[in-house]
């Protein structure tokens, strides 16, 4: 192929660029840059999510605002956005809406929010929103207690369980005398008086049954509701724990004789039911011993018809596995326990000398207050 020579003026001008290369149609297409844009935006958004879940964990574990201890009341059917009101409001956590907003969320996403109990909590300070859910969802409230005396009535327990006052609620069954067990008792606030003389009542019911498994043979005791009779007037009868076995041995071996128990608690009780120690009545008048009344154990052989107080455990316990001896009588020594005596005529002896300790007692007391007052 033959070269045309360029001219001197040809030589001298520039070539012309060459056309920029062509984009491909795929790179135009309106449908790929949407992808592109939404791509974009979704990284941007994982991103954002991320440093958001970060930033709320890092909020919902970290310490709280609470300056001082603080206690709060979670009412039943609160609901969370009333929750978080009530522990914004005690400064429990900071009451501006990004925390609430945080704390609502951060119990949503642990899927608690239908798990929170009511109830009274304790928070410390700097107690973390992290805390404070567990604390709601694992009901560790703040518990209160009653305690009820061994050998108390049920009108004495009523009355005890009725004027407590974070238990709440009407009593609308009342139980038999005998059927609560006296102990300490505690629950959240909230609880309901019922509610609790009930798990006196389950108390009862289940320790009895255990006791009764385990008792001695050949007691004259029929049923596990005769053995509460008997444990409830060992409990009237002593106030020493290491008296109860011996003082149930007496009874036993005097029902075992067909002898009558002749116990002077059983007395006040026929005559005064529940209510018989409200009052002091630490002395049997003669009109009362010689009243009518079907638990008056100088009267009536055998037990009364049924229990004269609530006994506890350790009286129950006496009375299923009594001291083996043959004491058949007792009487105060003065010194808040007793003498035992196997015959009528070492009892009577006994009986001289608490009649002594008294006489005795009396003239110091007396004495004491016939002395002249001492001047200064």
């Amino acid at each position: 192929m033959r070269i045309k020579p360029k001219s001197p003026r040809e030589a001298l001008q520039p070539e012309p660029a060459p056309a920029p290369p062509q984009r491909s149609r795929h790179v135009r297409n309106p449908f790929v840059i949407l992808i592109n844009m939404v791509i974009t935006l979704t990284v941007f958004g994982l991103a954002a999510f991320g440093g958001a879940l970060y930033f709320g964990k890092q909020k919902f574990e970290e310490k709280g605002p609470l300056q001082k201890d603080a206690t709060v009341v979670i009412s039943s059917g609160a609901g969370l956005s009333g929750i978080t009101d009530r522990l914004s409001g005690q400064g429990v956590i900071s009451d501006n809406l990004l925390d609430e907003w945080i704390f609502n969320l951060g119990i949503r996403f642990y899927k608690n929010a239908t798990k929170l109990k009511a109830g009274e909590y304790a928070f410390a300070p700097g107690v973390s929103m992290q805390e404070i859910m567990t604390d709601l969802v694992e009901g560790n409230a703040v518990t209160h207690s009653v305690t009820i005396p061994e050998g108390w009535t049920t009108a004495q327990i009523i009355e005890r369980v009725r004027e407590h006052p974070v238990l709440v609620g009407e009593i609308t069954e009342v139980p038999e005398e005998g059927a609560l067990l006296p102990e300490t008792y505690t629950f959240a606030r909230g609880a309901s008086r019922q509610e609790v003389l009930n798990q006196m009542k389950a108390a009862q019911s289940k320790l009895l049954s255990e006791i009764w498994g385990r008792r001695t043979e050949g007691l004259p005791v029929e049923t596990p509701e005769d053995l509460v009779i008997l444990a409830s007037i060992v409990e009237k009868e002593t106030a020493l724990a290491d008296e109860r076995p011996r003082v149930a041995g007496v009874f036993v071996n005097r029902l075992n004789k067909n002898m009558r128990l002749q116990s002077d608690p059983t007395i006040l009780y026929g005559l005064y039911g529940g209510e018989a120690w409200l009052k002091d009545r630490s002395a049997i008048k003669q009109s009362e011993l010689k009243a009518d009344n079907k638990y008056n154990t100088y009267q009536i052989d055998g037990l009364p018809p049924g229990p004269i107080g609530n006994p506890g455990r350790a009286a129950m316990e006496a009375v299923a596995n009594p001291s083996r001896t043959q004491d058949l009588y007792f009487v105060a020594d003065g010194t808040g326990g007793h003498i035992f005596a196997e015959t009528y005529e070492q009892h009577q002896a006994n009986v001289r000398k608490w009649r002594q300790v008294e006489r005795d007692r009396r003239q110091a007391e007396q004495n004491q207050e016939t002395q002249p007052a001492t001047s200064n």
